[in-house]
């Protein structure tokens, strides 16, 4: 399974890339800050929300430590996308939030 740190998903903002980001935390956990411009979509509603997404774009996903995104890129990854998880989550992001 793919991986990326905090600091290369920051890294990759910065430098202006566009990255497609899905948080995949509970709504009161985003509210207390997600990484600009991500996506929230809560992991229990993955499954069924995932069918709206874009199979051809690759996804990186967020949680609070990298274990819920962990889950999220299986399932998503079973289906056919590509996905990455951003290792140890907004527990080491050191980046702005919204």
């Amino acid at each position: 399974m793919k991986q990326l740190t905090a600091k290369e998903v920051q890294e990759q903002l910065e430098s202006g890339k566009e990255l497609n980001i899905i948080d995949v935390r509970e709504d009161d956990e985003v509210a207390e800050g997600k990484i600009p411009g991500a996506t929230h979509i809560a992991l229990g509603n993955l499954p069924i929300e995932m069918h709206d997404l874009d199979q051809e774009i690759p996804y990186i996903l967020v949680c609070r430590s990298g274990g819920r995104s962990g889950r999220a890129q299986e399932i998503m990854a079973d289906e056919g996308f590509d996905v990455t998880n951003m290792a140890g989550g907004m527990l080491t992001w050191e980046g702005k939030t919204e």
